[in-house]
């Protein structure tokens, strides 16, 4: 009786369970991705096609040009703005059976790609990007082949859309083959580039670049700059440069190409302009140049001698030392014509009065 007991108290829980994850799955939310511009169904559950339900997005009645077909919600021509999360209840009581995340986008097109080595002999990098976006996650399947072998490839991880690969050989004659295919819930597409490893050589810009004035030389500038750290061998796979120089006041750039010197004296500038400069650097056998480094900015020298003052000058700073302060002598010629009135009208007062009185 014991057992009979323990097997059905087993069955009942079992089948609480049962019921306990189908109601879970019902209410956890899941993926539907569908082709913008499309017309898209979406199912409520596994309710019966004469069930009667209702529809929210987001939590509010779905607004979007639709039509409902028993647990079913059809959406017509899709964009981005039908992106939402859908639940669906069954009525009369509003019990919530589904719940479906839509994600509306587009199949991927054929990547672009490029390939680069700035660390040659070592290792190069491959870039992929989207020709147009998918608004949907989409992930890129690569494959490098040479010499009728696959390379092992490295994704970068910093750059999702990069991987790096070691040179299996140097001066090879093969062609490298790289092959990069996207895909999302959607659908997927590949595209090929093939290169040979001279084609794809390109260091990058030379660094810590320094130009300073030479004393007592007003057109004469030193410049000197550091290999790019990412170039692994100088020794073996040495590089040149190429220098770019003008003065702020002229649009006109000129020109110095040199060996495997990381400096250069600049002979030629005009006294007192402020020069702005930039390198690049190549392999001195096969690729192509790098971007210019950051420019620098620099003044030949400019000796301090001091101002000239012109006679001019001088006598306008003369005028405006005295005249903000009068001399003593100035009130004496200010009253001069004052004291002599004063005597004139004392010596004809007495006369005048006389004059008066005979009149009277």
């Amino acid at each position: 009786m014991a057992n009979l007991v323990t097997s059905l108290c087993c069955v009942v829980l079992a089948a609480v369970v049962v019921a306990y994850a189908q109601r879970r799955s019902q209410l956890v939310a899941r993926n539907q991705y569908e082709r913008m511009g499309s017309d898209v169904t979406m199912q409520c559950g596994s309710l019966d096609n004469d069930a009667s339900v209702s529809w929210k997005v987001n939590g509010t009645d779905v607004k979007a040009q639709h039509r409902l077909e028993g647990p079913k919600l059809i959406l017509n021509q899709v964009d981005l703005g039908h992106n939402g999360l859908y639940s669906c209840f069954q009525n009369p009581h509003g019990e919530r059976r589904d719940t479906i995340l839509l994600h509306v986008g587009i199949p991927p097109r054929e990547p672009g790609i490029s390939c680069r080595s700035n660390a040659y002999p070592k290792s190069f990098y491959c870039s992929w990007h989207q020709t147009q976006p998918t608004y949907i996650p989409t992930t890129f399947e690569v494959d490098v082949q040479h010499n009728q072998r696959s390379l092992e490839v490295q994704k970068d991880p910093v750059h999702k859309n990069r991987c790096h690969v070691r040179f299996p050989e140097v001066f090879s004659s093969f062609p490298y083959i790289v092959n990069v295919t996207a895909v999302n819930a959607l659908g997927k597409a590949s595209s090929t580039y093939s290169f040979e490893e001279s084609f794809i050589v390109k260091p990058d810009p030379p660094e810590r670049v320094t130009a300073t004035p030479i004393r007592s030389n007003p057109r004469r500038l030193e410049v000197s700059w550091n290999s790019p750290a990412t170039w692994p061998d100088t020794d073996n796979f040495p590089l040149k440069y190429f220098l770019r120089y003008r003065p702020l006041i002229r649009d006109q750039w000129q020109h110095v190409e040199l060996s495997d010197s990381t400096s250069h004296t600049i002979t030629d500038a005009y006294a007192g302009k402020e020069y702005i400069i930039q390198v690049a650097a190549k392999d001195t056998e096969i690729g192509t140049w790098s971007d210019w480094s950051v420019a620098v900015h620099a003044t030949p020298w400019i000796e301090n001698n001091p101002p000239i003052i012109s006679t001019t000058e001088v006598e306008f700073v003369t005028e405006t030392k005295t005249s903000p302060i009068p001399s003593s002598k100035a009130p004496q010629r200010a009253h001069a014509p004052v004291g002599r009135a004063a005597r004139v009208l004392a010596f004809f007062s007495p006369l005048l009065l006389a004059m008066l009185l005979l009149f009277m």
